[in-house]
């Protein structure tokens, strides 16, 4: 360096290590930086900035976007635009800011979504790989492995998290990694300005565990706020992949794996208007430890944070308990609204080995403060054995008629 670039080198050393040091300060710093790699290598530089979206979401969520978005800016257009000592560089972040704002000068970018087949076996860890790579450390591609952390569909690839599987292999443990590390308070915010649209995909999704809609994966939903751009960032943040393309921006999308469903609990404490998450965790652990006693009073106590108006039949008894059920797949098969023995049944967890009973729960509404709801339970319960609803269960079988009004409810529970 000559004396000139080292009195520089000193200032924007000084100004990054200043705690109250200013984005507008340190604009140039990573354009002069590749200045000093080009004269140091004698080569253009090859720049990568990860999660370069992160600073823009942060400053929608916590409500200073407008302060700071011209100086990221300036920070990135510096380095990006007309800059005679790079070579490329490549961005990768969640959220694609727009292409009016930092790219507008750019000569066609190349935008890589989750959907495009080009470098789609760069996002996560192949089969093959995964399967060498824990072979490595003496473990097994197994079932339970596959339904924790695969299920990733990058455009013609299905790819596991590599996060989970680097941490499974450390330590040897299946356990929720990937969950602990991400930020699900954009998700949230989202969801708070979201529309009729998306709630009622967003309970098709819970029951279904996939939905068929619009996805804009290319387009920020921090500046452009719709359905299609929501469902586009929860793609794009790990919360849900891609099944397949249908027509045009029209995909069926899904939950990918178990890992996730458990992140869901969280974004549902908030949809459902919980609190807390240990409402839910009552609930789930009272079916797990096959706890009368205990189901009955964690469900009552969770009708009570709804509002009564939202219980207008027996579909909306359904779909409070039924997206708790989900966190159940790891031991059952679950089941809702489906064809069983004679009829439809509202929910069915089918355990998948000896050590766990099977549930089969059916709903009954009363229309009038005069239904009896034991005599309503009772029903539902008769339902179950006259319809033959458990012809496919074996083994160990609880079943659970619960009548329902308002926020009350009185159970039956019968174990075969």
């Amino acid at each position: 360096m000559n004396e000139s670039d080292k009195q520089r080198y000193k200032l924007i050393r000084r100004e990054l290590l200043d705690e109250m040091a200013t984005l507008s300060k340190i604009t140039n710093a990573i354009s002069f930086l590749t200045k000093l790699l080009y004269h140091y290598y004698g080569k253009k530089v090859i720049l990568l900035i990860d999660e370069y979206d992160t600073p823009f979401i942060e400053a929608h969520v916590n409500g200073f976007y407008e302060e700071i978005h011209g100086d990221l800016d300036s920070l990135l257009s510096t380095v990006l635009k007309d800059n005679s000592y790079l070579e490329l560089a490549m961005l990768t972040g969640i959220q694609r800011v727009a292409k009016e704002n930092i790219f507008s000068k750019l000569n066609n970018p190349v935008i890589c979504t989750v959907a495009d087949k080009k470098y789609s076996q760069y996002f996560g860890f192949t089969e093959d790989e995964t399967k060498e790579l824990l072979e490595y450390y003496e473990l097994e591609l197994n079932e339970e492995v596959k339904d924790m952390y695969d299920g990733y569909h990058i455009g013609n690839t299905d790819v596991y998290n590599p996060w989970s599987i680097l941490n499974y292999a450390d330590n040897q443990e299946i356990e929720t990694y990937w969950v602990d590390t991400s930020a699900n308070t954009m998700i949230i915010n989202a969801m708070k300005s979201a529309d009729s649209s998306f709630k009622d995909g967003f309970e098709t999704l819970i029951k279904q565990n996939y939905l068929q809609t619009n996805v804009k994966m290319g387009t920020s939903f921090y500046e452009k706020s719709e359905t299609s751009t929501l469902w586009g960032l929860f793609i794009n943040a790990g919360y849900l992949t891609v099944d397949k393309k249908i027509k045009g921006r029209r995909y069926r999308i899904r939950i990918p794996n178990l890992e996730v469903v458990d992140e869901f609990k969280e974004l549902l404490s908030y949809y459902m208007d919980v609190s807390s998450v240990e409402f839910l965790d009552n609930v789930i652990e009272s079916l797990q430890d096959e706890d009368e006693k205990g189901f009955i009073a964690a469900y009552k106590k969770l009708l009570l944070v709804p509002s009564y108006y939202d219980f207008k039949n027996e579909n909306s008894y359904h779909m409070l308990l039924f997206p708790l059920c989900l966190y159940l797949s790891n031991t059952h098969e679950v089941k809702s609204n489906s064809e069983e023995g004679k009829g439809r049944t509202d929910i069915i967890l089918k355990a998948k080995n000896d050590k766990y009973a099977s549930y089969v729960i059916e709903f009954k509404f009363g229309h009038k403060d005069s239904d009896d709801l034991a005599i309503l339970a009772d029903d539902a319960y008769q339902q179950i054995i006259r319809e033959k609803y458990d012809a496919t269960l074996q083994g160990r079988v609880i079943y659970i008629g619960l009548g329902v009004r308002l926020k009350e409810a009185v159970m039956k529970w019968i174990v075969r």
